[in-house]
């Protein structure tokens, strides 16, 4: 029970990885409140987890800043505090080559991916450093890494998410909160499966071939896992994790070696 006692928000999760985590977390003692768009799916997700009053589902949309810092206050007033954040929301977006981008997919990639991470920090952040405890997990990627052709916009949210964290562990790590960047590799979730195809079509390739592609890039030669994204977000919650802090922790197979 190494979560025992402790209140994770989750924006994005009822589904992959988000929903992984909040498995992995809840399963470790925590309590977690959960954010996403579909209040139908929120409350299905709340009955297949059988969390009882451990889980909770607040509906809204984390490019929308009203939603998210009121998703956090909400989180705050049920459980009367907040000792985990996992800005686990985010997206590829429009897959366009430069030239073909238009501002309006540039900056959503931003709101969903940066500005998110941005508004639920910000909004949590009082509340942690007030206890001089917690602990601020971003979901970036291997992207915020390296990048891939019409993956510009995701690719430059991303290491934007990397930067956030680096320079904010230095701002608050010695008031007790530590901020780190997960960065997956593929990890074949509901949105692969749903989304993944247009991708690929983007980069000039089958889902198959992408797949197959991203696998290979991977010293372990295959897609990651939910559950070996969530088991290092249950390290990084942990009083196990307390020296750990500006990192962006490389969960892809080997693919970045840094």
């Amino acid at each position: 029970m190494k979560l025992h006692g402790k209140i994770a928000a989750i924006t994005g999760g009822t589904a992959g990885m988000g929903r992984g985590i909040a498995e992995a977390f809840l399963a470790e003692g925590a309590k977690v409140a959960l954010f996403a768009r579909n209040a139908d799916k929120g409350a299905k997700v709340l009955e297949e987890l059988g969390a009882g009053a451990n889980a909770i589902f607040i509906a809204g949309d984390v490019m929308n800043q009203a939603d998210i810092e009121g998703f956090i206050d909400q989180v705050i007033t049920h459980f009367g505090t907040l000792d985990i954040l996992v800005n686990n929301a985010g997206g590829a977006g429009d897959l366009q080559p430069l030239v073909n981008l238009s501002d309006h997919a540039f900056d959503e990639a931003m709101k969903w991916n940066v500005y998110s991470t941005f508004w639920a920090t910000r909004r949590a952040l009082p509340t942690m450093l007030a206890k001089k405890n917690g602990r601020i997990i971003n979901i970036s990627s291997m992207e915020g890494k390296h990048g891939k052709p019409v993956l510009t916009a995701y690719s430059a949210a991303k290491h934007a998410v990397n930067g956030l964290t680096k320079s904010l562990a230095r701002e608050v790590g010695a008031q007790g909160v530590t901020v780190n960047a997960i960065c997956p590799g593929l990890v074949i979730t509901d949105i692969i499966r749903n989304n993944g195809p247009a991708t690929a079509k983007a980069m000039g390739m089958a889902l198959e071939e992408m797949i197959a592609m991203f696998a290979e890039e991977a010293a372990i030669k295959r897609p990651n896992t939910v559950e070996e994204i969530a088991a290092v977000a249950v390290l990084l919650a942990s009083e196990a994790g307390a020296g750990i802090t500006g990192a962006q922790i490389s969960v892809d197979g080997g693919t970045a070696q840094y």
